[in-house]
């Protein structure tokens, strides 16, 4: 049967996300990867190269597809923050492969798409707010770091306080979210519909 490139480099990245989100970039295992795709380990290296690069094309494979997924709207940032909880608490690997990236990469080589997309989104925030649609009272890089912690804020408790917030739903962390942020931006959050956080877990 002919071979598909295409598709053998899906499986790849598809085995090589669930990799690297898991046991981070030190802990990531090649064969494991090829055995997961279906693959060899010389594929993935001829394909994507070493693993710091195959980890680099997943991790900018996984921005790419949140900006797509995650419409940002900085003349609405408390919705923005509300499909950003969506986004992390629908698929809870992507903030692990999140944090690999920022405990194994604080000073190295800096993702091109990454730059980009915050470029972009500080740019868009410093328009609203210019145009007065957003207050000036923090700068829009200030705004955009609040509105990423605090859209992730649950996610990243300690088991102990995850213990201690389990009989908060879905929807009533969403809804903080939505109205922390709301609060920082000094405007009053709209009624919300998409709020109704899945299936309400805590």
């Amino acid at each position: 049967m002919p071979r598909n490139p295409d598709a053998t480099r899906a499986r790849i990245m598809k085995a090589a996300t669930d990799e690297f989100a898991t046991y981070g970039i030190a802990g990531a295992r090649m064969d494991r990867v090829a055995e997961r795709a279906a693959s060899s380990k010389e594929r993935i290296y001829t394909y994507f190269g070493n693993k710091d690069q195959l980890f680099d094309a997943v991790f900018s494979n996984y921005v790419e597809d949140s900006l797509a997924e995650v419409d940002f709207d900085a003349h609405d940032l408390p919705a923005y923050a509300g499909r950003m909880f969506d986004h992390f608490a629908d698929v809870p690997e992507r903030l692990r492969l999140s944090t690999w990236y920022r405990l194994e990469r604080p000073e190295g080589t800096h993702l091109r798409t990454l730059i980009d997309t915050n470029d972009v989104r500080v740019q868009r925030i410093a328009a609203a707010q210019d145009d007065g649609s957003v207050p000036s009272h923090f700068t829009a890089v200030q705004l955009l770091a609040f509105i990423q912690a605090l859209s992730t804020s649950w996610a990243t408790m300690n088991p102990e306080f995850s213990a201690l917030a389990a009989s908060i739903s879905r929807q009533e962390r969403r809804r903080t979210v939505v109205d922390a942020v709301a609060r920082v931006v000094g405007v009053a959050a709209a009624p919300d519909p998409d709020g109704d956080g899945g299936d309400g877990g805590g």
